[in-house]
């Protein structure tokens, strides 16, 4: 009976952190799109002009989400 409940409680974990890790990694993806294509897309300010600096963060910002979707999909949370 115990163990059921706690594989209950591990299942729902999962789920809820596979869940913030799909938002999360959707929003550094964002973002580090948002840091590449800045220069397109209008958006700065004047006394920062885009540079190489922005697209390597940007970069990292995708690489970073994507390991976070990835890391969602995979859901190896308790292993």
């Amino acid at each position: 009976m115990i163990e059921e409940f706690e594989h209950k409680v591990r299942r729902r974990e999962s789920s809820f952190r596979s869940l913030r890790d799909y938002g999360m990694g959707i929003i550094w993806i964002i973002l580090g799109l948002a840091f590449v294509f800045r220069k397109q897309l209008g958006v700065g300010v004047d006394r920062y002009p885009p540079d190489y600096t922005d697209i390597i963060l940007g970069v990292l910002f995708m690489l970073y989400g994507s390991w976070r979707v990835y890391r969602g999909y995979k859901k190896k949370y308790f292993r």
